[in-house]
């Protein structure tokens, strides 16, 4: 049996058709300059788009295009679903206030099971998942906070290990933060 969203090698998705161009864009609270493939209208510099990356729906500000024919299409981040409208835009901004009225919450939550990790920022993408940046190397302490946080009824969240060189490789790295 195949799962929802996933497809055999015959059948096109994403990730097996070249985009048309390529952006280079920076997203996130705690920030990521990433490859995001696209298709129609090309965004201008400093514009904001609309992309998915493994954390959700999310919103990016364009530092550059691309050639697809000299990019790695592999090293790509995520797709660019569209050029992000206003309304992207105020939902990005409620969202941070909300982050931001949460995070004093979260530290308790996070004094009160006593983990071994210090909570740097919150953030909500556009599809309202909830990310916790955490100042620690990706290990059992970023999977055991995931687990509580769903044990106790607080939803999937993706926990980001944050270090002093900034946001680890996690396809270097390996481990679960993002249970």
């Amino acid at each position: 049996m195949i799962a929802p969203g996933h497809t055999t090698e015959s059948e096109p998705n994403e990730t097996t058709l070249a985009p048309e161009w390529i952006a280079i864009a920076r997203y996130g609270r705690v920030p990521q300059v990433a490859r995001f493939g696209g298709e129609g209208i090309k965004p201008e510099r400093d514009s904001f788009i609309l992309v998915t990356t493994d954390r959700g729906d999310e919103l990016a500000n364009v530092l550059g295009l691309t050639d697809t024919r000299t990019a790695d299409l592999e090293a790509l981040t995520g797709q660019v679903r569209r050029i992000a409208t206003p309304e992207d835009q105020q939902t990005f901004h409620a969202l941070a206030k909300e982050s931001e009225a949460e995070f004093g919450v979260w530290e308790k939550r996070i004094r009160d099971w006593k983990m071994q990790l210090q909570l740097i920022d919150i953030e909500r993408t556009l599809d309202r998942r909830l990310i916790l940046y955490v100042l620690n190397e990706r290990g059992p302490e970023t999977t055991r906070l995931a687990l509580l946080a769903a044990a106790g009824g607080h939803g999937i969240i993706h926990v980001q290990p944050v270090t002093a060189e900034g946001i680890p490789n996690e396809k270097a790295q390996g481990g679960c933060g993002d249970c």
